[in-house]
């Protein structure tokens, strides 16, 4: 009876042939280093040099890969882990096997990309969000408000908003910038959002003034809360 090519490879063949590809897409992200974006990445806090559109380019080519996101992903690399990101199935992580990444992600740019376009796709988000919104390494925590934001946004119900507002008005003043960026973005959320927890949501920013003075490039809309409420919800008022 015949086989199929793929039925026919033993479990040790498939291995080397995911360590084959890991080495040949390493050696295309190495390729695509440029010091000067290496640069500017480090003073964010980021350790890689690719241009993030080529390595978007690098993804479609690649397509799905889920085994292979995995062996990216496990060489710490972090363009090897943004492709991972990009060329993974969210669903397909189990709970803790997450819970593991976002704590060895490293960097910023890392660790964004799998709470945006990973973690908030996965059956297990809101679980996460929980174990994640006050745990002790405010790194951790940051992901769990990101978590936190995108309820507020999309499914309020449930959530205790005036209670988070108690939370950043005590915290978030003195919060590492991580996560005082993260408590800041929920609450201009809350303000945005929900009508009648705007008042409050823009004296809270007023009186802890976090980010007032934040450099904001021209025709962008700063990230202090009072402004960016106000703003958003002028714009969705004119529409």
């Amino acid at each position: 009876m015949a086989h199929s090519e793929s039925g026919d490879r033993t479990a040790a063949e498939e291995v080397q042939m995911i360590e084959t590809t890991v080495t040949e897409v390493m050696a295309e992200l190495a390729a695509l280093e440029d010091p000067k974006i290496r640069e500017v990445n480090r003073r964010h806090g980021d350790d890689h040099g690719v241009n993030l559109t080529r390595l978007r380019a690098l993804a479609k080519r690649l397509k799905t890969q889920q085994d292979l996101a995995r062996r990216l992903w496990e060489t710490g690399d972090p363009a090897a882990r943004l492709l991972a990101i990009l060329i993974c199935r969210p669903k397909a992580f189990e709970r803790d096997e997450l819970d593991v990444m976002l704590r060895s992600a490293g960097t910023p740019k890392v660790h964004d990309w799998l709470v945006n376009y990973v973690v908030k796709k996965s059956p297990h988000s809101e679980e996460l969000r929980l174990a994640w919104y006050a745990d002790p390494d405010p790194v951790v925590a940051s992901a769990g408000w990101a978590l936190t934001t995108e309820r507020v946004a999309k499914k309020p119900e449930g959530l205790d908003l005036a209670g988070l507002l108690d939370v950043i008005e005590a915290e978030m003043k003195d919060a590492p910038d991580r996560l005082q960026w993260a408590m800041n973005h929920c609450l201009a959320q809350i303000g945005i959002e929900h009508a009648e927890h705007r008042a409050r949501a823009i004296d809270i920013g007023e009186r802890l003034e976090v980010l007032k003075d934040y450099p904001t490039p021209p025709n962008c809309t700063s990230p202090f809360a009072p402004i960016w409420i106000t703003e958003m919800v002028r714009r969705q008022h004119d529409k």
